[in-house]
């Protein structure tokens, strides 16, 4: 079973395929996304990536949460199941 992981804290220049390359030598990468802001299409400086197991998930938390990438400090932990928020 494939496990979502929050990134934090990523380069502002991060793109989806540099994020799913920084965590390959954790495991297999099921997916990673960097979430942009809709309206400059800049990064957030957040994204999330989809290990292909709970080990590898494990894996990629131990070795990136905290890890300098770019500059920054990584916060790195299994992401929570999203919230329904009322529409505005």
């Amino acid at each position: 079973m494939a496990t979502n992981l929050f990134v934090g804290n990523l380069p502002y220049n991060m793109d989806d395929a540099g994020l799913n390359d920084t965590f390959k030598p954790a495991g297999t990468v099921a997916s990673a996304k960097v979430i942009v802001d809709k309206y400059s299409g800049r990064s957030r400086g957040f994204g999330f990536v989809e290990m292909s197991s709970d080990e590898e998930a494990k894996k990629a938390v131990e070795m990136f949460n905290g890890k300098d990438v770019g500059g920054r400090a990584l916060v790195v932990n299994e992401a929570r199941p999203r919230e329904e928020r009322p529409r505005q």
